[in-house]
Order: C-alpha cells, then sequence, then structure tokens
C-alpha cells in the first residue's frame, strides 16, 4: 500500500502525525500545501512533532479561497501523475482538502477522509461547504463518532463508514506527556482564562469582532489570548487591536507552536474559543477543561452533550456573563472524552491495510 497524505494547516498537521508515524516513510508519502504559509501556522508544527520533512512542498501563493484552491490543484496534479498512490488522505474540512479531493477524484485516486461527518448545518461556515462535498468524493469515510456516521448515513454517501474516534486525542496521548519539557512558555498569571480567535466567519466581520471584544474586556476576568495572523490583521484593520493593549485583563500573545499550546490548556481555568479543534482537545482526560463556544453553532454536538462544552452565541453581554459565571465554577462533571480512547490512528491504519 502506498498512500499520499495531503495536509496544508495546524489542525490537519496535528490530526495526521499519528497516522503519518504508524504508516512509516515506506508507505507514505507528504504533501504540504503551505495553506497556513506563515511559519508559525505550518512547517513549526511539522518540526514540532518530530515528523519527516515533506516530500513535497506546494508554497501556495494566493490568500483568496478560489484562487488558493486552484492552485493547489495545479501543483497536486503533477504530482499525482508522477506518483500514483493507491489512495489519497486528507483529514478535516479546508480548502486543502477539498482541492485534493477534487484533484484525486479526477486522477481516479481513492479519496479517504479522516474526520468524516461533522456537520454545523451553518452554511456562513466555509468549511461547512468544504466537509460536505469531500465526504461525498471520498471511497473510505473514517468517521469520529457514531452522531458523525447518523449524518454521512442520513445523506446516503457513497463510500465505506467508519467510526474510528478522532486522532486528536491520539496525538494528546503522545505529545502531552512531553509538552511541559518541550514548552517554552512561561505564565506568571494565575486562574487565567485562554483564548482562541480565528473563524472567518467571527474575525472577518467587523461588527461580530467588536462584539466579541467587548464582551471579552467587559468580563473583567485575566485572558490570555494567543492571536491568530490572520485576527491580528483583522483586529488591526478593525481599529480594536489597541483596545485590547489597552485592557487590564488581557494578554496578547503572538500565535504559539504546539506544546505551549497544550501547557496552556493545561493550566487555565476553562477556555473560550471558535476553534472545532479545541472543543475536541479539551474533552481529553489529560486536560480536561470547560469550553465556551463563541460562535452561533459547532460541528461538534458530543462536546456540548457531554457538558464539556457550551455555546454563548456572539452578543457582548452574554459573552461577557458567561466568562464571569463560568469562572466561579468551571469545573466538569464528566470524566470520559466522547472522542474515543486513543486508538483511532491504529483503527484507521488496519482499515488501509485491510482495504489497498
Amino acid at each position: 500500500m502506498k498512500a499520499m497524505i495531503v495536509l496544508g494547516t495546524r489542525p490537519e498537521i496535528i490530526k495526521l502525525a499519528p497516522i503519518i508515524k504508524g504508516l512509516g516513510s515506506k508507505k507514505c508519502s507528504v504533501i504540504f500545501t503551505g495553506q497556513h504559509y506563515d511559519y508559525q501556522m505550518g512547517m513549526q508544527f511539522i518540526h514540532q512533532l518530530e515528523l519527516p520533512k515533506p516530500n513535497y512542498s506546494l508554497k501556495i501563493s494566493k490568500s483568496n479561497p478560489q484562487l488558493q484552491i486552484s492552485e493547489i490543484i495545479a501543483k497536486l496534479s503533477k504530482i499525482l501523475s508522477k506518483e500514483k498512490p493507491d489512495t489519497v488522505m486528507v483529514q478535516g474540512d479546508t480548502n486543502t482538502v477539498l482541492a485534493a479531493g477534487i484533484c484525486s477524484l479526477k486522477s481516479n485516486i481513492p479519496i479517504s477522509h479522516v474526520e468524516a461527518g461533522l456537520r454545523s448545518n451553518d452554511w456562513r461556515m466555509p468549511e461547512e461547504h468544504n466537509r460536505i462535498a469531500i465526504d461525498h468524493l471520498s471511497e473510505l469515510l473514517f468517521a469520529p463518532t457514531q452522531n458523525s456516521k447518523i449524518n454521512l448515513t442520513s445523506e446516503k454517501v457513497h463510500g465505506q463508514i467508519h467510526v474510528t474516534g478522532n486522532t486528536i486525542i491520539d496525538a494528546i496521548n503522545t505529545y502531552s506527556k512531553i509538552s511541559k519539557k518541550k514548552s517554552q512558555i512561561s505564565v506568571e498569571m494565575d486562574n487565567f482564562v485562554l483564548l482562541t480567535l480565528h473563524r472567518s466567519e467571527n474575525v472577518d466581520n467587523k461588527k461580530i469582532l467588536t462584539s466579541i471584544v467587548k464582551g471579552l474586556v467587559d468580563s473583567n476576568e485575566d485572558i490570555i489570548f494567543p492571536i491568530h495572523p490572520r485576527t491580528r490583521k483583522r483586529l488591526v484593520e478593525f481599529n480594536l487591536y489597541n483596545k485590547l493593549l489597552r485592557s487590564k485583563n488581557i494578554l496578547l500573545l503572538n500565535s504559539l507552536g504546539y506544546f505551549d499550546m497544550l501547557e496552556l490548556m493545561k493550566q487555565c481555568e476553562f477556555i473560550v474559543t471558535d476553534s472545532g479543534g479545541i472543543q475536541e482537545e479539551a474533552t481529553s482526560p489529560l486536560i480536561r477543561k470547560k469550553v465556551l463556544v463563541v460562535r452561533k453553532t459547532t460541528d461538534r454536538p458530543e462536546a456540548i452533550e457531554s457538558g464539556m462544552a457550551e455555546i454563548i452565541g456572539l452578543n457582548e453581554k452574554t459573552i461577557s456573563k458567561s466568562i464571569k459565571k463560568t469562572m466561579k465554577d468551571p469545573r466538569i462533571s464528566s470524566r470520559k472524552t466522547p472522542y474515543g480512547k486513543g486508538d483511532a490512528s491504529k483503527k484507521i491504519l488496519k482499515i488501509l491495510q485491510k482495504h489497498f
């Protein structure tokens, strides 16, 4: 079997790391598209997780989604024609995933989709378009939960569906053991909230981003905010960056590596985020932190149902009130992650070896 793994963003690197290591260099090659072309958001994670250097780096130059997708397809098609893998493996719902899926389909190469079946039912999210499309293009669909399988079954996808758990739990089980040693971050703040913010429907909308920022500042709780490059750009553009700098309760940091983020998740009281991946990570028994989701919907309902996460919306007063309330009691009752035992990658590898 020869698999070609195509990835381009931080979450893809982290979630595919256990599979890349499990397959080994003889059975897989890696293509890094550079969708997150900022070093902090891309290659840094490949180096930190001690993954082999990608066999191909596309160095995508476009930031516009349409142009980005077309550029990936154009460059990837030449590689697929040369390598002729048994399957192309992708993870999640990024532009890289959609582009790789279209290119693989037209190259008559079966697609294997890790983390299939997630749905937010929110068409404002570009990721929703991508994940629906890739699920209907794929031959093997690795669903993290039964809920994801139900979504796929109801849509009558043509590929084989396998419930495996989520590989993010595998990654945490491996890397949390060494994160303290590898991390370079030092926090002198007690009882702090960890904040991440990056989704386009939030940060690209001035009204929404202004509301979120006001809610965070008005909470008066100590918040550590590692800023995604996209978010920083919008904060400056919307004249909100200085408001955060002047606030007495928010500490701004540059975007961080994986080990630093793991340590912050361990040390914080709870997390405020619009990230889907962090909603999953926080359920790990090795982290186990409450998550407040600054979105109208979520594609991780399992975290909500387990009581580990709560959707708080985008209203500034609700955000402020929710942060204050949770700080008084950030405890969560559930001790079991809904995303598996940390053996998802082993299950996926067995299915791949059997199928190809």
